[in-house]
This record gives C-alpha cells, structure tokens and sequence, in this order.
C-alpha cells in the first residue's frame, strides 16, 4: 500500500512516516507540509491513501480533499486530526474523506483504518463514529463548517474581526503575538479576496461566524 503523509507539524509527520514504515506492506511515499504540496505531491506519487490534517497551510485539508482526489484518481483520503467537531467532520465527509480519525489513536487503529480505507471502506475513530449518522449521514443537508478554507485559528481571528475588534484586542483574547495576529489577518484576506478589514468582517458576518 502507497501511503502520502500531510501534516504541518514536522514531528508530528515524521513520528507517523516511522510509524506506518515499519509495518510490512506500507510504503511512505511522500510527506508535504501544505495542501497545495499534498495536492502536487500526490499528482506525482499517485499514493493508494493520503493521511490529511485538517488545520493545514494553503487552503486546508477539507478544501484539499477534491483536489488530491482528482490529481490522483482512485486515491483515498484519510483524515487525521485534532478537531472532532460536528461541523467539520461533516464538511470532510461531505467533501469526499474515506475515513476520519482524531490525533490520539493507537498505531494499530491508523493502520487498520488505512487498509479499510484503501479497500474501498469507510472508517472513523471511536470519539466520533456515534455522532456520524446524527450528524451526516441522516441529514438531508449538512452545513459545512463556515468558510473551510481557512484554518482553524483564521477562523476565529476572523470571527474577532468580524466583531469590530483590533489586532491588540485579538491578540489579547486570543493569547497570540500582535506579529502572528496580523499574519492571521493578511492570510485570511488572501484566502477569502478580502482587500480590506472591512470586506473581511463583511465575509465573517455574511458566513455566520460573528453571533
């Protein structure tokens, strides 16, 4: 089985290469530390399965999902992550994972989860498999989580934004430097073709992120 492995986290990622290269039958491909690397990446390694994070540099991994499945056709994509909530484990079903699984699980149950996804199967970890159906699968519709190309952190800068607050204010309630704020800021314009504050907090309203 050809595996690719993206994370921005280099331990992370290279603690999961060790992990997945010693069990026999498991072939680590290629790593990428961006969406827009996995997607290149994969076009060339054509991989049997991405291992994708979700809170990712570039688009993120939920937007990323079509697009590594289309530069390597018969690809499944296996999420692997921190976040387990409603929204965004819906949004990743939505956009075409094959499995979903939180960062935490044991060597046995990602190499499980890798051989059913490669298979064909769908697989999630056991902290979200009981809120599947509730919240997919018996739902005619699911929102996606509001605004999926930014990350996690560029959400709720944005949502701060969109609530009339200044970089020190966000920086303040946030716990984060006034440099690692504007980065925040500047990325989510780019993102989302904001070509200011204003048409930012704009998108943080419009997408239900400012209550």
């Amino acid at each position: 089985m050809r595996v690719m492995v993206a994370d921005d986290h280099p331990i992370f990622r290279e603690g999961l290469r060790l992990l997945l290269g010693s069990v026999g039958g498991i072939d680590v491909v290629g790593e990428a530390a961006t969406t827009d690397d996995a997607v290149g990446l994969a076009a060339t390694c054509l991989p049997d399965v991405v291992v994708l994070d979700i809170d990712m540099p570039s688009d993120g991994g939920i937007v990323a999902i079509p697009r590594i499945r289309a530069a390597a056709p018969g690809c499944a994509v296996l999420m692997l992550t921190m976040l387990e909530d409603d929204a965004t484990l819906a949004a990743a079903l939505r956009a075409g994972a094959a499995g979903y699984l939180v960062k935490g699980v044991g060597q046995q149950e990602v190499v499980a989860a890798l051989r059913t996804v490669a298979s064909g199967g769908f697989v999630t970890s056991a902290a979200v498999a009981g809120r599947v159906r509730s919240t997919f699968l018996a739902c005619d519709e699911v929102r996606p989580a509001p605004l999926p190309q930014l990350s996690e952190r560029e959400r709720e800068v944005v949502a701060l934004v969109g609530k009339g607050l200044a970089n020190p204010a966000i920086s303040d309630q946030l716990y984060l430097s006034p440099k690692t704020v504007r980065n925040l800021v500047s990325s989510a314009m780019g993102k989302l073709g904001a070509p200011d504050r204003t048409a930012l907090a704009i998108a943080a309203r419009d997408a239900g992120l400012v209550q």
